[in-house]
C-alpha cells in the first residue's frame, strides 16, 4: 500500500487530534500532592498517576516551564480525561482551564482546606465517571500521518549511528514529507554538529533561532555550571564502553535521526507545542531520556521511537516508546526491551531503507495498540525539567 494511504486506528479527540491509548490520567500539580494522586489510581481502576518531584515556590521561566509542562500532558491526545490535584486551588484551576480548552473532559480538586481523604474520595468519584466515559470510547480509522512521532537517542554506540538512528531518519524522509509531524531534540548532544544541524533549518530566521537556542545553552547551562568538561556525562560510560570517545561523535550519530533530505520549521521551547503546521520540529531539551521524552509528550506527540545501542529501558506513562537497536549484542542479551531490531543493517543483511519501513509498520502496530517493550515492562518515567533552584 502507498505510505499515502497508510491508516492506524486512533482515538479522534475533541480538537481534532488522534490519540493512541485511552487513558485517565491522575495528575498532581505539586510534589506534596502525589500521595491523593496515587490513592486515586490505587483506588479506580483504569487510571493512572504521574507522580513528579516538583511544583512548589517555582518562579519566573521554570514556573512557566511547569505549567506548560502539567498542562501539555493532560492535554496530551493519549489522555481521555484528566484528575488534577493540587495543594492550593489557584494553581490548580489554572492546569485545569489550561486541559479544557483542547475539550477534554478534566476536573481539579485542592488539597488545602478539605484534607488527603476529602479530597481523594471526591476525586475517585469523578475518576470513575472519567473511567466509565473514557471505557466507551472508540478507535476510528486515522491516516498514519496524524499520529505525531517524536525522537531521541539513548545510551548510544557506534551502532547508533550507523544504523538505528538512520532508520528514524528514513522514517522521517518518508513520512514528514506526507503531513506527519516530527520532533528531535537533546540541545547538548548536537555539540560539535551544531553547524550541521543549523544548516538543516527551513530558513535562515529558523537556522539563527537554533543557533541562539543551541549557544544559550552552552552559556547558560554547560559553562555555567561545569567542573571542568563534559566528560562525567557527555558521553556517558556506557557511550565510551560502546565506542564513542567524544562528544562530537555521538553527536554525528544522533544528528542522523533527522534523515536526509528534511528540513526542520522551527525551534521550540521545552512542552512548548508545534504552531507552524506539519513537519519536523527541533525542540530545545536536555538529553536525559525521562526529561526529554516527558517534554515531547507535552508538547503534544504522541508515539515516541528510542534509538539505542547499548539498551537504554526508557519508558514514559502517557507516550510509548518504541525501542530500535542496531546492536546484535543488545538484541541478544536485552531483547526484552527490543521493539525494532535493525542489526541487519551492520551485518549487511538489511539496507536503511528497509530498515525505515520495517520501522514505520511497527508505528502503525503501536498506534493500533501493541503495546511496547517498555510498556510491557512497566516502564513509567516521568521526570519534569527543573530550570533553576525554587524560591
Amino acid at each position: 500500500m502507498n505510505l499515502a494511504d497508510r491508516k492506524i486506528w486512533g482515538y479522534r479527540r475533541e480538537n481534532g487530534r488522534v490519540g493512541v491509548r485511552n487513558y485517565v490520567a491522575i495528575l498532581p500539580l505539586d510534589d506534596i500532592s502525589n500521595a491523593a494522586c496515587e490513592a486515586v489510581a490505587a483506588h479506580i481502576q483504569g487510571t493512572i498517576a504521574l507522580p513528579h518531584a516538583y511544583g512548589r515556590l517555582q518562579f519566573g521561566e521554570d514556573l512557566d516551564l511547569h505549567f506548560r509542562t502539567m498542562i501539555g500532558t493532560g492535554a496530551n491526545p493519549n489522555v481521555a480525561a484528566c484528575i488534577v490535584i493540587g495543594i492550593e486551588g489557584g494553581w490548580t484551576e489554572k492546569v485545569v482551564a489550561g486541559i479544557a480548552k483542547t475539550g477534554k473532559s478534566v476536573a481539579g480538586f485542592s488539597i488545602e482546606g478539605n484534607g488527603d481523604i476529602a479530597t481523594v474520595a471526591a476525586a475517585s468519584r469523578k475518576a470513575k465517571e472519567f473511567v466509565h466515559w473514557a471505557s466507551e470510547k472508540t478507535r476510528e480509522l486515522c491516516p498514519l500521518t496524524d499520529v505525531w512521532v517524536a525522537a531521541k537517542c539513548g545510551e548510544s554506540d557506534t551502532t547508533t549511528g550507523l544504523a538505528s538512528c538512520p532508520t528514524v531518519g528514513n522514517m522521517y524522509d518518508k513520512l514528514v514529507p506526507l503531513g506527519l509531524y516530527g520532533c528531535f531534540g537533546e540541545t547538548s548532544e548536537l555539540t560539535g554538529a551544531e553547524h550541521l544541524a543549523a544548516a538543516r533549518a527551513v530558513s535562515p530566521e529558523i537556522k539563527e533561532k537554533f543557533l541562539k537556542t543551541w549557544q544559550a545553552y552552552q552559556n547558560d547551562v554547560i559553562e555555567a555550571h561545569k567542573t571542568s568538561d563534559l566528560s562525567d556525562s557527555q558521553p556517558t560510560k556506557g557511550n565510551i564502553a560502546g565506542g564513542l570517545t567524544t562528544i562530537e561523535e555521538k553527536a554525528l550519530g544522533n544528528l542522523e535521526k533527522i534523515g536526509k533530505k528534511i528540513k526542520y520549521i522551527d525551534v521550540l521551547e521545552p512542552a512548548e507545542a508545534p504552531a507552524r503546521g506539519n513537519g519536523l520540529y527541533f525542540m530545545d531539551t536536555s538529553s536525559a531520556a525521562a526529561e526529554c521524552c516527558t517534554l515531547q509528550a507535552a508538547a503534544g506527540y504522541v508515539v515516541h521511537i528510542f534509538p539505542t545501542g547499548q539498551g537504554n529501558v526508557i519508558g514514559n506513562p502517557i507516550m510509548p516508546v518504541v525501542k530500535v537497536t542496531g546492536n546484535p549484542r543488545t538484541v541478544r542479551l536485552m531483547s526484552e526491551h527490543i521493539d525494532v531490531d535493525v542489526s541487519g543493517i551492520v551485518r549487511r543483511e538489511m539496507t536503511i531503507d528497509q530498515a525505515g519501513d520495517v520501522l514505520i509498520t511497527m508505528i502503525e502496530k503501536t498506534a493500533n495498540g501493541r503495546l511496547t517493550a517498555a510498556e510491557a515492562l512497566g516502564h513509567r518515567e516521568f521526570v519534569m525539567t527543573k530550570l533553576y533552584r525554587s524560591a
